[in-house]
């Protein structure tokens, strides 16, 4: 049985992690998971959130905004956007916040849904508050 699994962490900026893990905190768009090695096949969707590596380095912490994983042997995600928690500061929190609520307004205007943006600025205004950036 192994004990670590590659992980491998995508936005389409740039590649902004790839190593060997032992857990990884998924914020999936139908609740939370954590993928382990040996974990079933699964692809989900992202929600904004936090997504929690542990590796034998340390822990790591990055903000997602949406995206996929896919797990198998190895769990590969791709994000929308991510940043590492420790580079998000009060300017690219209120970007991405101002951006999310801007497609919303965009989406009411249209008379399109609406649901699926309103929880994604719900999402990070619990972001902003967790990190202390709202």
């Amino acid at each position: 049985m192994a004990d670590t699994m590659q992980f491998d962490l995508v936005s389409p900026e740039r590649r902004l992690a790839s190593l060997e893990v032992t857990a990884v905190q998924i914020p999936g768009a139908d609740g939370d998971m954590t993928a382990m090695p040996n974990h079933a096949a699964v692809i989900t969707t992202l929600r904004p959130g936090i997504l929690r590596v542990e590796a034998a380095s340390g822990q790591q912490e990055y903000v997602v905004t949406g995206g996929f994983a896919e797990l198998g042997e190895n769990l590969s995600v791709l994000a929308e956007r991510a940043v590492a928690k420790a580079d998000l500061d009060k300017s690219g929190y209120d970007t991405m916040l101002a951006e999310a609520k801007s497609t919303l307004e965009t989406a009411k205007a249209n008379g399109g849904s609406v649901d699926d943006m309103a929880k994604t600025v719900a999402d990070l205004e619990a972001i902003g508050a967790e990190l202390g950036l709202s």
